[in-house]
């Protein structure tokens, strides 16, 4: 009987458990899940922009002629035409009132009048069907004599009909993927992202520990520089974007003021606007642009390494440096010998998740330069399939792609967890 009872307990505790866990799988699925395989599921769709919605007759009215007596003709010229430049409309219909004291006088081919209703029938409209059809009526003395002979518009059309949405059939092509694989933007783009996300990571994770070693040991006003260390990863983006694009104007701009006044150059340079600048008479040309995106993005997200470095700076062990002093190590000799190594763990870890976060980063390069002078990378290149050319199946297939790439790191990420806990 007691075993029975633990029994009963025990599978109503677990399904307690379970309708607990519901609300947080339902969040997780329509929040992340979801859009994921909704993203799948466009990205093998040719659809674009206008596919979006199932295509939809519309029905337009316009008066040509008004009546001034009776006797006189309305002239009705309807404008009939489908939503979607490709996709058919099947079995359109469509109906209007018609107010008192009209009489039909000549209608288009499918138009009928009857009992002050106007209808049409269409069996199929194409795609980009666009047709207009004047509808003649004669008016009177109760047309006339009523409110509608002054009214802006006489009939009030509604159109139906039968379509089917691209975005949800079952048809299927890897048209998508062919075509982002064979654009000459792609692979481009993927080297660019490739750099710059590396770059970012060195550069931040550099700027990270310098920082980190400046304000290790105690002095006066430590607390408040750690404060305006943390300034770039808080302040909003958009902020420091256009803060960085004023001071690198090349006209107006306080840095190239300061290398012309200095005569460091004879002029202004487009740091943001210019693919690369030649060094001197060496014939080297540095892609200046992206360089300027990636020191950006180094000396915003330096603040989020500098927390990490800082942390497992000051937990590793005195008694380490006090024996390196004993040996008579040099400075350079500690920091090579016992910091890095200590800090081996951390930096690999913050190098793996800058590197995902800034090859999914879409905003820092979109505000500096747009992705124009060499910086587009693949986050620009899902945006300017999707939004650009309208073309959401490519900008879909471009997404997956990224995701691949995200998903490939991520696993790096987890792989490397167990070795770093085993140090």
């Amino acid at each position: 009987m007691g075993k029975r009872t633990y029994s009963t307990l025990a599978a109503r505790e677990a399904r307690l458990a379970l309708a607990m866990l519901v609300p947080a799988f339902a969040i997780v699925f329509s929040i992340i899940l979801f859009p994921v395989l909704l993203n799948f599921w466009i990205s093998f769709k040719p659809v674009t922009l206008g596919d979006l919605r199932a295509p939809t007759p519309v029905a337009r009215e316009r008066i040509v002629e008004r009546p001034t007596r009776a006797g006189d003709e309305l002239v009705l010229r309807y404008h009939v035409r489908n939503s979607s430049p490709r996709e058919p409309i099947r079995d359109v219909r469509i109906e209007a009132f018609l107010p008192p004291g009209l009489e039909p006088v000549e209608l288009p081919p499918g138009f009928v009048a009857t009992d002050g209703a106007l209808r049409a029938d269409f069996a199929l409209l194409e795609g980009g069907y666009n047709r207009s059809f004047d509808l003649r009526f004669r008016a009177t003395v109760e047309f006339v004599n009523g409110a509608w002979a002054s009214s802006g518009d006489i009939s009030f059309p509604e159109a139906t009909g039968r379509s089917e949405n691209r975005l949800f059939n079952w048809r299927f092509t890897g048209r998508n993927y062919r075509a982002v694989f064979a654009s000459g933007d792609f692979w481009p783009a993927l080297l660019t992202t490739f750099g710059y996300t590396t770059g970012g990571a060195i550069g931040a994770i550099l700027l990270g520990l310098f920082a980190a070693q400046l304000v290790r040991t105690d002095f006066f006003g430590r607390s408040l520089v750690r404060g305006l260390l943390l300034f770039p990863y808080v302040a909003p983006v958009i902020a420091v974007a256009f803060t960085w694009r004023f001071l690198l104007d090349p006209f107006s701009g306080t840095l190239n003021a300061l290398l012309v006044r200095f005569g460091i150059v004879g002029e202004g340079i487009g740091f943001l606007s210019e693919r690369s600048f030649a060094l001197g008479g060496s014939g080297v040309e540095l892609p200046l642009a992206l360089s300027t995106v990636i020191a950006f993005d180094a000396w915003r997200y330096a603040p989020f390494a500098f927390l990490f470095i800082l942390a497992r700076l000051q937990a590793i062990p005195a008694p380490l440096y006090e024996s390196a002093d004993v040996d008579g190590a040099s400075p350079y000799q500690k920091f090579f010998r016992i910091t890095i190594p200590q800090l081996s763990g951390v930096i690999g870890t913050l190098f793996l998740l800058r590197f995902m976060w800034t090859f999914n980063k879409f905003d820092d390069v979109y505000l500096l330069t747009g992705g124009a002078v060499g910086t587009t990378t693949l986050p620009i290149e899902v945006y300017d399939n999707a939004f650009g050319r309208a073309d959401i199946g490519a900008g879909a297939a471009s997404a997956v792609v990224l995701f691949a790439f995200l998903a490939l790191f991520l696993v790096a990420y987890f792989r490397s967890i167990p070795e770093e806990e085993a140090q």
